[in-house]
């Protein structure tokens, strides 16, 4: 039978055993990568049930006949919950988290974009790669490292000291560490310092994939750079801004631990203890392990809640989200 011209030839489709036996290899390695997330991020699951007990101990195995025979906790099991939200450092610890949480999803989100854009505009290459350079490589050094960069330019003879002080800003050093309302401040910007360059990366290969013809369209209509940065730019790259944002809401309650750490000290614990510290205090140096459990769990399920009404209030504005 012939086929006429404008037909396109019929595809026999394949059988699921035969498309397995194809791609066996591939298969392979996405089974490999199944296994990692059983064996990680589901198994350990199991453990959320230590919030719920009366008392665990971490020589307790989770699997062992005593785990099994630990009584539950008061108020089904809920009493861990109830307490923390009776805890006299429930509202400064919430408040200290969404604060520094807030503030770097204003800044800490929005400011990589903006550096991107601008980036994106830079002609001569040379120049573009030495910036890259420069702002990407805070990203490769830990906390630990420029934790204690920070201390020491940050201490009373160190280096913004000086720098503030020959400007005639300051007549003499500031432990800027040593003062609560600074700390939020500090944990911003330095996370900004840090991450800038990094963040900007995806956005850069998002602009870098948007066809050329639309620019050279919008110049000979005369548009200026600034009217195709809002025409076309921002447009082209809204949705990998938008499944950032919802994968940012939905991690609003981690305040970056270690970085939180490393900054931290009993002088600026007023603004500095935020949710991830005060659990690792609890857990670590109060041995209240089902209480530090049942705080996790309670951070774990708002975040849970964030992502899905920041996904949910995405798709109705433009469309975009990641289920």
């Amino acid at each position: 039978m012939k086929k006429k011209n404008n037909e396109l030839p019929v595809i026999p489709k394949k059988s699921f055993l035969v498309r397995l036996h194809e791609e066996k290899y591939l298969q392979f390695m996405a089974i490999l990568g199944i296994i990692w997330m059983l064996i990680f991020n589901y198994i350990p699951m199991y453990g959320i049930l230590i919030a719920f007990k009366k008392n665990f101990f971490i020589t307790t195995p989770l699997f062992s006949k005593k785990f099994f025979t630990t009584p539950w906790a008061t108020n089904g099991g809920f009493q861990h919950f109830l307490n923390f939200f009776k805890d006299e450092e429930f509202f400064n610890v919430m408040a200290n988290t969404l604060g520094i949480s807030i503030l770097k999803l204003i800044f800490n989100f929005t400011l990589p974009i903006v550096f991107a854009l601008l980036l994106n505009e830079v002609r001569n290459m040379r120049f573009k790669k030495a910036v890259q350079t420069i702002t990407y490589m805070p990203h490769f050094l830990s906390w630990v490292v420029l934790g204690g960069i920070l201390t020491t330019w940050l201490g009373e003879g160190g280096l913004f000291n000086e720098l503030l002080i020959k400007m005639g800003l300051l007549k003499e050093g500031v432990a800027f560490l040593a003062y609560p309302k600074y700390f939020w401040a500090i944990t911003v910007l330095s996370d900004l310092w840090k991450e800038l360059g990094w963040s900007a990366i995806i956005y850069l290969a998002a602009i870098s994939g948007i066809d050329q013809e639309m620019y050279e369209a919008a110049k000979v209509d005369g548009a200026s750079r600034w009217k195709q940065i809002w025409t076309i730019t921002l447009p082209s790259i809204a949705p990998t801004v938008t499944i950032m944002f919802i994968l940012a809401v939905g991690g609003l309650l981690n305040t970056n631990f270690d970085q939180i750490l490393v900054l931290n000290n009993p002088l600026n614990a007023p603004r500095s203890n935020v949710l991830d510290i005060y659990v690792y205090q609890t857990a670590m140096r109060g041995m209240r392990y089902s209480y530090a459990s049942a705080i996790g769990l309670f951070k774990s399920v708002i975040a849970f809640i964030l992502l899905f009404i920041a996904n949910q209030v995405t798709k109705k504005l433009n469309d975009t989200s990641l289920f």
